[in-house]
């Protein structure tokens, strides 16, 4: 348990003086680098990577947020990430901030050697390697079942043909985390690093409404054996299931700020908006709404500062994890549902800037479980 964690007995929900400037910090960095008009345009982008915003990013060491600082990083607490993710949510910011700072760099502090963590993490902080990562074969499940994928040995190298899908931020990516199944027990996983630039590694983003999501296809890469993460065959998920504990929280914070944002899109739209020679913020059936979107984000906000809190801590977090991921997920898709009653047919107009949070609380829904999967998992974790 981290020092001075054993006196809280309760969880405290104000921020700290440190995390109220970076809060301040990020929110102003969001505006002035990434407004409604910048956000919009990039959804036409093929890659969620803006060069001139990540370098920005990197020099205040946003990409090494997580990353301990023997290895160059801030070594944060995961609250003070969350607080940095919310104003990302807010955008919603694209890039690989959460691909790459947060669980890439969480699963190889938890599946890499020593002498892979001070070869990638360095470069993580840096912003020089960006990670992706790329779990899901083609079908439609969640969990160790869903990587199918298999490599062939050549003596010290694997051999990789396959297609992995709903990978994020993978057409930003300078490595890819890959998992495959390397034996015939459910959780016989294991974790490659692969060089996104390698010959036969082809990235795209995938159609639809979608944001950044991709699709990787590997056509004969050779991956040398030193490249397996630990160094050690099928025990990539339950590393993989230790990052992720500890990752999703701060993924459910950037949705915790994409629900704030559209909570305020709604007020404000409710209050100057005129019909009848009154704002339409007066009409029982828009309070409702409103009264929705309350709903959703307080939801989706606490049992996400439950989570974090958790962690940070060092109390058992598994049920928390679960529970958050599964109210954020849902939370910020009903969010945009509500908003989208509340502004009618403006909501709908792409330059509005609320098609943006539309498209991504979508995407995140199922991404790493969707919430049925999710509550399950709380339900074993609670021992139910």
């Amino acid at each position: 348990m981290p020092a001075g964690a054993q006196g809280r007995l309760t969880m405290d929900l104000a921020l700290t003086e440190s995390q109220e400037m970076l809060r301040t910090s990020a929110r102003s960095f969001v505006e002035r680098e990434a407004p409604t008009h910048t956000i919009v345009a990039l959804q036409r982008e093929t890659s969620s990577l803006v060069p001139v915003l990540w370098r920005k990013a990197v020099d205040v060491g946003w990409p090494g947020i997580l990353v301990p600082a023997e290895y160059g990083g801030s070594e944060s607490t995961l609250t003070d990430a969350a607080v940095l993710f919310e104003e990302l949510g807010r955008g919603p910011v694209p890039g690989p901030f959460w691909s790459s700072g947060v669980l890439g760099a969480l699963i190889v502090l938890e599946a890499a050697s020593a002498q892979q963590r001070n070869a990638i993490l360095p470069a993580v902080a840096r912003g020089e390697i960006i990670l992706s990562v790329a779990i899901t074969d083609p079908n439609t499940s969640w969990g160790p079942q869903a990587v199918t994928l298999r490599p062939q040995r050549l003596g010290d190298r694997f051999r990789l043909d396959g297609t992995k899908l709903f990978v994020s931020d993978a057409t930003a990516a300078t490595h890819l985390i890959v998992a495959v199944r390397t034996g015939d027990g459910p959780a016989d996983v294991s974790l490659l690093m692969v060089d996104a630039r390698a010959r036969g590694v082809r990235t795209r983003r995938l159609p639809g409404f979608l944001s950044w999501q991709d699709e990787v296809t590997l056509e004969g890469v050779e991956v040398a054996a030193t490249d397996l993460l630990g160094g050690r065959e099928s025990q990539g998920w339950a590393q993989l299931e230790r990052a992720l504990l500890r990752a999703l929280p701060v993924l459910c914070s950037f949705m915790v700020g994409g629900c704030q944002a559209v909570f305020d899109l709604s007020v404000k739209h409710s209050q100057q908006r005129v019909q009848f020679g009154v704002p339409i913020g007066k009409f029982q059936r828009v309070q409702d709404h409103i009264i929705r979107l309350v709903n959703h984000l307080d939801g989706a906000r606490w049992t996400t500062a439950e989570a974090l809190w958790k962690l940070d801590t060092g109390r058992p977090a598994a049920d928390a994890v679960h529970l958050a991921k599964a109210v954020a997920s849902e939370g910020y898709l009903e969010a945009c549902n509500a908003a989208h009653e509340v502004h009618a047919g403006q909501g709908s107009l792409t330059e509005y800037g609320l098609a943006a949070h539309t498209q991504m609380s979508r995407t995140l829904f199922a991404y790493l479980g969707d919430p049925r999967w999710h509550k399950r998992r709380m339900a074993d974790a609670l021992g139910w």
